[in-house]
């Protein structure tokens, strides 16, 4: 066990993925804040399209 853990501490690329590991962390949080944070407004933005695009469906029908 103690030759692991040594080998862990000589051997850089534990490290190195720790560290990658922790930016997708944070890279992952700031994915979800902006998810959460956008969400209403895009799916307010599909639903007005929805509507404007029935609108205009119905009056080319309606001609």
């Amino acid at each position: 066990m103690m030759k692991l853990l040594k080998n862990i501490k000589i051997n850089k690329s534990g490290a190195s993925a720790a560290e990658y590991a922790l930016m997708l962390a944070v890279m992952g949080g700031i994915v979800v804040t902006a998810v959460i944070a956008l969400g209403g407004g895009v799916s307010t933005a599909f639903t007005n399209t929805s509507t404007n695009l029935d609108t205009a469906n119905a009056a080319a029908e309606g001609s």
